[in-house]
């Protein structure tokens, strides 16, 4: 595929912010990690070669009479006699971790929570689980959440402000007025009384944060279709009898996506922070689940633990981090002020 000037152009300018540059290559990285988790951090083996036959413990559930035990129920790889079962006959290949986010470590040199050992390397919660597990597990479940929340608001927002800017008018107004009342409800409040009312869930949260951040696009969006709306090349195709969809399809809205894609780096921080904020709070994700903000919870209810708090406040400032400096690097590749040397 040939790139456009202004194509190239773009991406000389981002890659000339070499903050935002080496910033997009680094979270890549650790999100590329998180997304393998299961193969990073896990209580199951990656695979188990027994009696000449290969199992996949991580994508599916084998009894303990596979491999020679007595119960019909899920193996417990973590146990000594499974594993001295299946070294007869064959061996185990192991993550580098053998922890999943919800596993809890019975044999702690104390009381839980933990220090960090070389076999916990950031430590253990109040509950016995370790923090590294649940922290990549938690990164991964954060990024997911904030991508979905970001995605899902951006198409809403963009269609709302495309429709009023375009449009103009009677439906304008209308609507413009309906999100100045919306925009100005106490939101923190009200996410906290729906938090408390319905079953917390990644679902249900990402529906209820739905419900505000989807404004956060409408006026730039509206802005640019205003403007954009009256252009010739936009009077000569309704001349030309071209439908008004089709028009705002392809002739107005990817002016207005440079607007939009500058902006959703910062909504994609404040997707994850809002989580974080609800976790933190207790009325985020069910308990039990790998979040960042209830590690953040269990650091401030165990001031004598202070890896507990460490471990978040590094993990989440790190990635918060690397998503603003890529979204200032962004900003640069779009602004049409700014050229590469």
């Amino acid at each position: 595929m040939t790139l456009t000037p202004l194509t190239k152009r773009r991406i000389s300018q981002f890659k000339a912010n070499k903050r935002g540059y080496w910033s997009l290559w680094l979270f890549l990285f650790l999100f590329f990690i998180a997304l393998g988790a299961e193969f990073i951090s896990n209580d199951k083996p990656i695979l188990v070669n027994y009696d000449g036959g290969f199992y996949f413990p991580t994508y599916v559930n084998y009894a303990e009479t596979t491999f020679g035990g007595d119960f019909e129920t899920e193996a417990e790889y973590r146990d000594p006699f499974v594993q001295d079962l299946i070294n007869e006959k064959g061996w185990i290949l192991w993550p580098p971790i053998r922890y999943s986010y919800d596993t809890i470590n019975y044999n702690l040199p104390q009381p839980a929570p933990s220090p960090p050992t070389a076999d916990n390397w950031l430590g253990t919660d109040d509950q016995g689980r370790d923090v590294t597990a649940r922290v990549i597990y938690g990164f991964r479940l954060s990024v997911m959440f904030g991508l979905a929340l970001t995605f899902i608001s951006s198409v809403i927002g963009v269609a709302a402000g495309a429709v009023q800017g375009y449009y103009g008018g009677r439906l304008d107004l209308v609507m413009q007025r309906g999100i100045e009342v919306w925009a100005s409800m106490p939101s923190l409040y009200i996410l906290i009384i729906f938090s408390s009312i319905f079953i917390p869930g990644f679902w249900t949260l990402l529906f209820i944060l739905l419900l505000f951040s989807w404004v956060q696009l409408v006026d730039v969006v509206r802005a640019e279709f205003l403007r954009a709306r009256n252009f010739d090349y936009v009077r000569a195709a309704r001349a030309l009898g071209v439908s008004n969809p089709v028009i705002m399809w392809r002739h107005v809205l990817p002016n207005a996506m440079v607007a939009t894609i500058t902006f959703m780096p910062f909504i994609l921080t404040g997707s994850i922070t809002a989580l974080t904020s609800l976790d933190f709070l207790g009325l985020g994700l069910p308990p039990g689940s790998p979040s960042l903000g209830e590690l953040l919870a269990q650091g401030k209810n165990n001031l004598q633990a202070p890896w507990l708090g460490i471990a978040a406040f590094a993990s989440l400032a790190l990635m918060l981090t690397l998503l603003t400096f890529i979204g200032e690097a962004v900003r640069d590749a779009f602004d049409p002020r700014k050229t590469t040397l």
